[in-house]
């Protein structure tokens, strides 16, 4: 699995919270990631390490930066 994790990436964990959402959206990346749980509103941080063993997988992949700038400047030429 890709250990790149971006900006509003929606990821399934492998336990469920105890709200019973297992939906998480990242919210802050860095040396910690930060995650808000879909079911309730909870925001968790997490060490980097400790995030990439609880994720199982990637929902919806959020469109990274540079491609977002990529693909504006493909539309203003």
């Amino acid at each position: 699995m890709e250990n790149e994790i971006n900006l509003g990436d929606v990821i399934q964990t492998r336990k469920p919270h105890p709200c019973g959402s297992d939906i998480w959206t990242v919210i802050r990346t860095g040396a910690d990631i930060k995650i808000k749980c879909q079911g309730c509103g909870r925001i968790v941080m997490l060490d980097r390490a400790v995030f990439l063993k609880r994720r199982k997988k990637v929902i919806q992949a959020a469109v990274p930066p540079d491609a977002a700038r990529e693909e504006q400047s493909e539309h203003a030429d």
